[in-house]
């Protein structure tokens, strides 16, 4: 239980970087914390207690400091969706949203205290050099880039600049006996949303998207026309673990399913005057049938499509009841370029409902554990655990009932899938074993597996390796304490994790998709509904 509850928490941590972002302009709306109300700076106990402190206290003191405290404090009292991001994770808080960042164009993980390039960027600066997936850095710019210390924090600083510098990397590869070095101009790095886009089965095609950041319109489009073009008249749109982004990239993927006047979304705050977002009408994929796939860390913008989906009756929402944030954060830039987000309205489905889940002005403790509670209330595994608040019903456009108050509600419930889960496994998973695993297996048997030019015949091929056997001596080599009798009854659940790792290190994300779908419970209910169409 112990397990459960570490593994379940760092999985509720990763849904709060949904932001949703709008386009009114937020200038003056924190001005009370340093003007005071209405204006009145002798009514401003902050700037009051600055002076104070600037001119009296004992010691010297970092006025900059307290007041970064100051403004992080001051937003925790509100809802649990207003922020601050001091000046120097501006960047990072936005990488995943924008479309680009400047770097060489690599994926990596840190194995042994030492950079393992798991793959490189197609068209980036590395590819163009001739740095390999898995190569090894060990210098940069000549300095020794290996060690204890060396972190991800680290590693995105260093291979991070200005498009256009310059870096050399050092770099150790297994079929060369020398340290190899690359000289790279940093480039514009794409920073991908849409994951895979494939046909499942004849007829439907697969889009997976992992957040709605700037380019994710862009990328969707030339997902669909790639599955329409592959034969595909239905299609499924997972957001499972999509906790947000950009509100119009959203919107603008709705507009291409909904018919002209289709309500997607509209938004309304105390200060913020009702604002709707209608379909226009042009939409390529207005007779396109649709699924939409979510669970219970797809929030915000994620739940903005599922709702509008299901409140138009324009197709089926699938798996468990949704994040539930129905909260609109905008942003407000400092002078010294740290930003405050502040929430300025919420936004509801077109039936009126405001999915956000309660929470308690400045008590966030609740909140943060809510999912968590969803879990030891058993309503991950079974639909009759959730309890609807039928004091906030709502009608869809055909008049089937659904409910506000906590996320969106799908249409078919599917539980999470417990084949195969063993005290063992979630022991590989939980410290990254397998997927250790299969980057030291794909390094040593790289050349051999080269010959395998599409998902389905590698998978064959490392089907036929006994690689169940292989991790579990790597395992044990790590110190790893496995019952025989967990790898027995898990053996099928890790060989599909080992195989889909493999075959993403050696082809695509698309691949990896690939694999893990075989057996995806949700997908496979999604594909039989569709498929009655």
């Amino acid at each position: 239980m112990k397990k459960a509850l570490l593994y379940i928490l760092i999985l509720i941590a990763g849904v709060f970087i949904g932001i949703l972002m709008t386009l009114r302009n937020t200038q003056g709306l924190l001005s009370t914390i340093y003007n005071g109300v209405n204006g009145n700076n002798a009514g401003n106990k902050i700037s009051e207690l600055y002076n104070v402190l600037d001119k009296q206290y004992v010691d010297s003191i970092n006025i900059n400091k307290i007041d970064e405290a100051t403004v992080a404090y001051a937003l925790m009292q509100l809802d649990p969706h207003s922020s601050y991001i001091p000046k120097e994770d501006i960047e990072e808080a936005n990488e995943q949203l924008n479309g680009s960042f400047s770097g060489v164009g690599i994926q990596f993980n840190i194995q042994k205290d030492t950079v393992y390039i798991i793959d490189v960027i197609p068209g980036g600066p590395a590819e163009r050099a001739g740095i390999l997936a898995g190569d090894r850095v060990v210098t940069v710019d000549d300095s020794l880039f290996v060690g204890k210390s060396i972190n991800n924090e680290k590693v995105f600083k260093k291979l991070r600049g200005a498009k256009g510098t310059k870096i050399i990397l050092g770099i150790v590869r297994r079929t060369e006996k020398e340290v190899l070095k690359f000289t790279l101009k940093r480039d514009d790095i794409p920073v991908n949303t849409v994951n895979a886009a494939h046909i499942v089965s004849d007829g439907i095609g697969y889009v997976n998207i992992s957040s709605f950041g700037q380019n994710t319109y862009s990328e969707t489009m030339t997902a669909l026309a790639k599955v329409k073009k592959q034969g595909a008249k239905s299609v499924i749109i997972d957001l499972r673990g999509n906790a947000g982004g950009y509100l119009d990239a959203a919107v603008n993927i709705l507009n291409e399913f909904l018919k002209r006047g289709d309500l997607i979304v509209y938004i309304q705050g105390r200060a913020y005057k009702r604002t709707d977002f209608n379909a226009n009408g042009t939409g390529s994929f207005q007779d396109m049938k649709v699924a939409v796939l979510i669970d219970e860390f797809s929030g915000s913008a994620s739940e903005i499509f599922a709702g509008a989906i299901q409140d138009n009756d324009r197709g089926l929402v699938i798996g468990r009841r949704s994040f539930g944030k129905g909260l609109v954060q905008q942003p407000y830039r400092f002078s010294d370029g740290s930003e405050a987000r502040i929430t300025i309205a919420r936004y509801y489905t077109p039936s009126g409902r405001c999915i956000q889940k309660p929470y308690t002005k400045g008590d966030r403790s609740d909140y943060d554990v809510e999912l968590w509670n969803r879990f030891i209330h058993g309503e991950f595994y079974n639909a009759d655990s959730i309890h609807q608040n039928d004091s906030v019903k709502y009608k869809t456009v055909k008049g089937r009932t659904v409910y506000g108050g906590g996320g969106i509600m799908p249409d078919i419930f599917i539980p999470r899938d417990t084949i195969g889960l063993t005290p063992s496994f979630n022991y590989l998973v939980n410290h990254a074993l397998i997927y250790q695993f299969a980057l030291q297996y794909t390094d040593y048997h790289r050349k051999e597996m080269k010959q395998y030019k599409n998902w389905k015949d590698l998978e064959n091929y490392l089907k036929s390796q006994n690689l169940v056997r292989e991790l579990t001596i790597f395992a044990e080599n790590q110190g790893a304490k496995l019952s025989q009798r967990d790898m027995t009854i898990s053996r099928n659940l890790i060989d599909q994790y080992v195989n889909s790792y493999i075959v993403r290190n050696m082809l695509t994300e698309d691949d990896f998709y690939h694999i893990l779908n075989t057996n995806d419970k949700t997908v496979q209910m999604a594909v039989k509904q569709l498929s009655k169409f």
